[in-house]
């Protein structure tokens, strides 16, 4: 093993190789790279430990299952793997992000094209890799605006799944920047609030935590998961017009006004409409949507920490 770097850097593996993730390769000919055919986890390293990992692989293992791949490297392979990163990038006590990849990889019968191989036929071999890279949690406020071009489908098995087609996130925050917001909300098919580009949605209201159900075709994030098995949340279906913010915003699938908020029986919360941005790599708590303040939920690092050890 190669000693560290005095400082932090970022260190991937593939195919029995370590280097930075900029001078390893895969093959043209991987599915991952020309269709994104491929899922990921990213998982919190603190303290050069891998938080949730369990959680991690699980879903990891089901959505492979779920789209007809071989299943991943389980932890009896992986946890040497991350060991070494850890080691070799230097992290130390720091916090670092893993990124766990498996494509569906090169060759089968067909050298290009969409098809899955036939039963009984030259099988693809899957590949996989990963990188550590340094990083901070992350806690600050944002400003969302609620996406216009991109939808979250309901009923597509990819929104069930953690996987490399991130195409609609890209545009969605792209959107939200011209904008000259942070990020985007993003409506689902449905017609409810979906997600962020990155992240689970918690929406405050009348003193519980909301999250949007997987029927919404959110991502079934671990985060999310731990707020629900901890009873800090519930599942509800969020229609826009149901977000309290002032008259005159307008609502992107409609064109239409939307309704000010009207206090809770018993006075107003005045946390009561406050939203936050929740994955493994933090909790942001929105500012502003579509130009609207928001309450700010003055704790979002204490709210994610309970979930990360609850």
């Amino acid at each position: 093993m190669s000693p560290p770097a005095s400082a932090p850097r970022a260190i991937a593996w593939l195919a029995g190789r370590w280097d930075s993730p900029d001078a390893l390769a895969i093959p043209l000919s991987d599915r991952g790279l020309l269709l994104a055919d491929g899922l990921f986890e990213t998982v919190l390293v603190e303290a050069g430990q891998p938080r949730l990992l369990a959680e991690h692989l699980e879903r990891w293992h089901e959505a492979a299952a779920l789209l007809a791949m071989a299943p991943p490297p389980g932890p009896a392979a992986l946890e040497p793997l991350i060991h070494e990163a850890v080691a070799r990038a230097g992290v130390g006590a720091c916090s670092a992000a893993l990124r766990l990849n498996w494509s569906r990889g090169s060759g089968g019968a067909n050298a290009r094209g969409l098809d899955l191989p036939a039963p009984g036929g030259p099988p693809l071999e899957h590949r996989f890799w990963l990188q550590l890279t340094p990083t901070q949690p992350a806690f600050q406020p944002l400003t969302a605006i609620t996406s216009r071009q991109e939808r979250r489908n309901a009923d597509s098995l990819l929104s069930r799944c953690k996987s490399f087609a991130y195409g609609p996130a890209i545009q969605a925050r792209h959107e939200a920047r011209r904008a000259g917001a942070d990020d985007a909300l993003l409506l689902s098919t449905t017609g409810e609030l979906c997600c962020a580009t990155a992240a689970n949605l918690l929406v405050r209201r009348t003193g519980r935590w909301l999250t949007p159900p997987l029927s919404s075709g959110c991502l079934p994030g671990i985060m999310r998961r731990r707020a629900l098995e901890l009873g800090l949340a519930q599942e509800a279906r969020i229609k826009p017009a149901s977000l309290p913010v002032s008259t005159g915003r307008t609502d992107p699938a409609s064109g239409t006004g939307l309704p000010s908020r009207t206090p809770p029986p018993g006075g107003p919360d005045p946390l009561d409409g406050a939203v936050l941005l929740l994955n493994s790599l933090g909790c942001r708590p929105l500012a502003a949507l579509d130009g609207q303040p928001l309450p700010l939920w003055p704790d979002p690092e204490g709210l994610w920490r309970s979930l990360l050890s609850g």
